[in-house]
């Protein structure tokens, strides 16, 4: 048996999973929500107990610490030297790696050289793979690529209307990203559906602090709202998604600036939920506030309005659809914004069963006979993370 840890670090938040591989038994797991804000919140489960606190100013850093000194505490592991791997999810692996991959020096350096296509998230994902190499020197650090799901999408919907030449020499295209939830949101809606995938039309919604939309024909993407980068697609807490070009030059030179790179972090860090709102990147602040100020209604009014634009789009491109598929951190606990999204694209015969969308924690959400199903899937991209580790170390599988 060999004990597995996935560490999954979004913008402002991480999960992480201990595994014992290869049974595939979650021995502990956890979340810290709102990283490097003034007040974090630290979860952890084993199978016997449960631990939580609020904690001022937490980082990576203290967060990874706490972990592995909970691990021990609570006797989940007699000691650190147990951990023989790590699987990192690593946003933008470009068109450089379509698989799993054992981390070297070398690999590390191609990571960070991929930060242009992912500058919130590489940069970040490198830093924990550097502090988890320092906190567990025995353990093999291996990286998985969210982008690895979406080579496989077809050059129609992923080259870029550029010259050509510019996408060929500086590799240039629409990489997207969650692919590795994505890919697990197919496969178990397959499942759930008693279908074979390459029959299924899907469309599928990771919707978290970062937010991203994924057409999937025949078992294979077809198309995704993130680009060349995660900035863009549909309105998230910081990025501000869909945008004109053009806005770049135009606000470098009203707000007098002296870099693109300046307006690139205001479009990535300032912008989405936080920018419009001017209050929170937490969807569940915004409803809150909803009621009393409308830049936070806005806020909310305009993140399921570009939703529901991506899935109308994409319903036409697969020419028709089987099943509409909620996740991620919003999609999976906020039931009034799927029905909020839901009736918005009613047009297209997706629909809710308002008990179900109130009760079910996975599975149909929609009447049944529905001409599309609404299914809730809560992600498991831990899960998707350790088979592919578990692979690249040639871990038998169950």
């Amino acid at each position: 048996m060999q004990k597995i840890l996935t560490i999954n670090a979004g913008s402002s938040s991480l999960k992480w999973k201990l595994f014992a591989q290869p049974m595939e038994t979650i021995l502990a797991h956890g979340l810290v929500e709102r990283l490097n804000q003034p007040v974090a919140n630290f979860k952890l489960t084993t199978q016997t107990e449960k631990f939580s606190q609020a904690l001022p100013d937490l980082t990576a850093e203290k967060a990874i610490a706490l972990i592995l000194d909970k691990l021990e505490t609570l006797a989940v592991i007699s000691s650190r030297q147990e951990i023989t791997a790590v699987g990192h999810r690593v946003v933008a692996g470009g068109d450089v790696f379509k698989h799993a991959t054992v981390v070297t020096p070398n690999v590390l350096t191609q990571i960070l050289a991929l930060s242009d296509y992912a500058p919130l998230h590489n940069p970040a994902e490198a830093h924990y793979i550097k502090r988890l190499t320092a906190a567990l020197p025995q353990a093999q650090q291996v990286a998985v690529f969210d982008s690895q799901f979406f080579l496989k999408m077809p050059e129609m919907n992923a080259i870029y209307s550029i010259p050509y030449e510019y996408t060929q020499k500086y590799h240039i295209r629409r990489y997207g990203e969650h692919g590795i939830s994505h890919e697990y949101l197919a496969d178990r809606a397959a499942t759930l559906l008693g279908k074979p995938l390459a029959q299924l039309k899907l469309i599928t919604l990771h919707l978290g602090s970062g937010a991203s939309i994924t057409a999937i024909k025949d078992g294979i993407p077809f198309d995704t709202s993130m680009g060349f980068t995660p900035l863009t697609g549909v309105t998230m807490a910081t990025r501000a998604g869909d945008t004109d070009p053009a806005l770049v030059p135009f606000l470098q030179e009203k707000l007098q600036l002296d870099s693109t790179a300046v307006v690139s972090d205001i479009l990535n860090t300032k912008s989405g939920l936080l920018g419009i709102s001017g209050i929170s990147t937490d969807m569940r602040d915004l409803k809150a506030a909803e009621q009393t100020n409308p830049r936070a209604k806005l806020a909310i009014d305009i993140f399921v309005n570009r939703i529901v634009k991506y899935i109308g789009s994409y319903y036409t491109e697969l020419g028709g659809l089987d099943a509409l598929i909620f996740s991620g951190g919003i999609g999976e606990n906020d039931a009034d914004l799927r029905a909020r999204i839901v009736h918005n694209s009613r047009a297209l015969g997706i629909t809710l069963d308002e008990a179900r969308n109130q009760s079910v924690s996975e599975g149909a959400l929609s009447p049944d006979h529905a001409a599309v199903t609404t299914l809730l899937i809560p992600t498991d991209e831990e899960l998707a993370v350790v088979r592919q580790v578990s692979q690249a170390l040639n871990v038998t599988q169950r």
